[in-house]
């Protein structure tokens, strides 16, 4: 008997049909192609690797053929040459024409995808490693049954995720967001059917990775009944508040959904090495 197993991630060649700014802080660049009309986005927090050219490629460097071992394929090349990989979450998909957004937290130069967003132009070609199947387990948001209201927690970086999420919770959904900023700028209309009350924490001057969401949920009045909470950001502020919904609140850790999409002081490549090493232990 053969059973047929479904991929759930492919690779989609596209190009730049746009870039411009969505705050002080954010670059949204629009992302098109006929591969894209394939992209099975399932919403919420779907997540996705882009893959970016280096300064002077006319396209990412990716390798040609690798099998099942395409990964190690692409580790092994040379990092000044082989493709940059970063993960990122789909803001909005526009199937009926095969596009999707992808928000950029822009901080100059000093990184490269925020280089690469910064100059972005029509026509500059990427590759994204994304969803080939709806049901794929990029996406983390999955309130369990039972669920009678939604916690949000987000910094910038975790801001497109948390929009998605509440574009696509149901109507009425009752729903308490902290999300930070760095700037005033970056506050943002986030459509919703559900019933939402978004707080806007504006960093200014505060280093990012503070204590200031975890004060905010803190000294916050939670919801009673049986709440789902979803955590992204950075690392430090994510395990901060995770411990206090679970530790000091007594939130069921099956209720609570927590991604450290960045660390303080560490780069992605940083970040994948140490997953690495922990998925080896």
């Amino acid at each position: 008997m053969t059973t047929a197993v479904a991929v759930q991630y492919r690779l989609f060649a596209a190009q730049v049909v746009g870039a411009r700014r969505v705050g002080a802080s954010l670059v949204r660049v629009t992302f098109g192609g006929p591969e894209l009309a394939d992209f099975a986005g399932g919403g919420r927090d779907q997540s996705v690797s882009l893959f970016l050219p280096h300064p002077g490629q006319p396209e990412p460097v990716l390798p040609v053929e690798a099998g099942e071992d395409w990964f190690g394929a692409y580790r092994a090349m040379d990092p000044d040459v082989r493709a940059v990989m970063r993960s990122y979450t789909i803001r909005q998909q526009r199937p009926e024409v095969a596009e999707v957004d992808i928000d950029f937290v822009s901080h100059g130069d000093t990184g490269p995808a925020s280089r690469w967003a910064r100059h972005a132009l029509p026509g500059d070609r990427v590759v994204l490693l994304g969803p080939a199947v709806h049901d794929n387990r990029s996406v983390c948001f999955r309130p369990p049954v039972g669920t009678d209201s939604v916690l949000l927690v987000a910094d910038e970086t975790g801001l497109p995720a948390a929009a998605g999420i509440l574009a696509w919770l149901p109507p009425g959904t009752p729903v308490r967001a902290w999300i930070e900023v760095p700037d005033a700028g970056d506050i943002q209309e986030l459509p919703t059917e559900a019933r939402a009350e978004v707080r806007w924490i504006v960093r200014g001057g505060t280093a990012p990775g503070s204590s200031l969401l975890a004060d905010a949920v803190r000294a916050a009045r939670l919801p009673a009944g049986t709440p789902y909470a979803w955590i992204a950001g950075e690392s430090s502020m994510v395990r901060s508040v995770r411990r206090h919904l679970v530790g000091e609140r007594g939130l069921d850790r099956r209720h609570v959904t927590f991604s450290g999409y960045w660390r303080r002081g560490a780069s992605e490549e940083d970040l994948r090495a140490d997953a690495a090493v922990k998925a080896a232990a």
